[in-house]
């Protein structure tokens, strides 16, 4: 019997009628969904008037549990994978079970959708040819610490997820880290009723958030340095004829003229002591 096929599927992050046409399409004709919150993605399949068959699986699942919806797929049905809200993967479970399907041969194919961080720098107005995506940093150490300086000496622009009650502390180590006139923007509940984004230096949403405090989930996008790390020049070779003559000047034993030779100009001993006695 052919195998099946396991489907990656992106979920509205807020508004309902972003999910794709696909997507729905995907969902009325799988045997199962595998969902992180089955109760959650049920609002979402009512609201569609849709009812496959559900089944939990999250980060904390055990792998036989994997193993049994991947059973189901080699054996030959489709099945669906979904998050909370937004593409499987991105800050979201998912990855392990792609990662399974693929060992085990399976067909593995994405049904592309909202993404918070993709939104964001829709919205933010910053250059996205090229960006860092870094998900929810960690609260504190020097993993934290790491991935600030990172921030501040990206050239190019960067996302992360916060959430409300931490944004403030972020913006305030960014601020330490960048400086508070780094250009940045909280985009917030997302395609939600209470929408926000609000763009400015770091040092300006320092002061409107510790008056306002934010509220719902969180997009911080910082702008880059704009400058690029140069490569370090190479440096030139040392003039052999120059150097020979600079180590003679010196009086310097032949034995030792030949050593630094070999050292400045990366010559084998022998060959260095040829041109010191030549």
């Amino acid at each position: 019997m052919k195998p099946g096929t396991l489907y990656m599927l992106s979920t509205p992050i807020g508004h309902l009628g972003d999910f794709s046409f696909r997507g729905l399409e995907v969902l009325r004709r799988v045997a199962v969904v595998a969902a992180e919150d089955t109760r959650r993605t049920r609002r979402l399949l009512g609201h569609y008037e849709v009812s496959p068959p559900l089944v939990s699986l999250h980060a904390h699942s055990r792998p036989e549990q994997v193993e049994r919806l991947l059973d189901r797929v080699a054996a030959g049905e489709d099945a669906a994978y979904v998050t909370d809200a937004g593409t499987p993967g991105v800050s979201d479970p998912g990855a392990s079970i792609a990662e399974r399907a693929h060992a085990r041969g399976l067909a593995v194919v994405p049904i592309p959708g909202p993404a918070a961080v993709l939104a964001a720098l829709a919205a933010a107005g910053f250059s996205a040819d090229r960006f860092l995506f870094l998900g929810f940093l960690p609260k504190k150490g020097t993993a934290r610490k790491a991935l600030l300086d990172r921030i501040a000496t990206e050239p190019w622009t960067t996302v992360c997820y916060e959430a409300p009650g931490r944004t403030v502390a972020l913006l305030r180590d960014l601020a330490a880290r960048c400086g508070a006139g780094r250009p940045a923007a909280v985009a917030r509940e997302l395609t939600k009723l209470h929408e926000e984004v609000r763009r400015g230096t770091v040092g300006e949403l320092i002061q409107y958030y510790e008056v306002h405090a934010p509220r719902g989930e969180v997009t911080l996008v910082v702008g880059g340095t704009g400058r690029a790390a140069e490569p370090a020049a190479a440096a030139e070779p040392p003039d052999a004829e120059a150097l020979l003559a600079e180590l003679r000047a010196s009086g310097a034993a032949p034995s030792a003229i030949a050593k630094e030779l070999s050292r400045r100009l990366g010559l084998s001993r022998h060959d260095a002591y040829r041109l010191t006695t030549g």
